[in-house]
């Protein structure tokens, strides 16, 4: 761990979405376009001490990960304690 004095760490977090057709027809559809995180940081730390946590922070962070790099995903379904048949893996 690094030995950092932080008096206090705040992070606001905005994104752009979209969301589009109709789950009645069939069309829908929905997306993220941007995702913006804006940090607030007391520290007597010098500015390349914080930006370097801040850096190792968002590169071990789960979430900004998912965002920045295309994941597969598998979804199952069990129906009545039965596994369908039918993919849910479709785009």
């Amino acid at each position: 761990m690094r030995k950092i004095p932080i008096g206090s760490a705040k992070v606001h977090v905005e994104m752009d979405y979209y969301l589009s057709g109709s789950v009645l027809a069939g069309t829908i559809n929905s997306g993220v376009t941007s995702v913006r995180s804006d940090f607030e940081v007391t520290s007597d730390a010098s500015e390349d001490e914080i930006l370097n946590v801040i850096r190792l922070a968002k590169r071990g962070c789960f979430a900004e990960r998912l965002v920045e790099t295309a994941v597969p995903v598998t979804s199952t379904l069990k129906l009545n304690g039965k596994e369908a048949t039918d993919q849910l893996n479709e785009s």
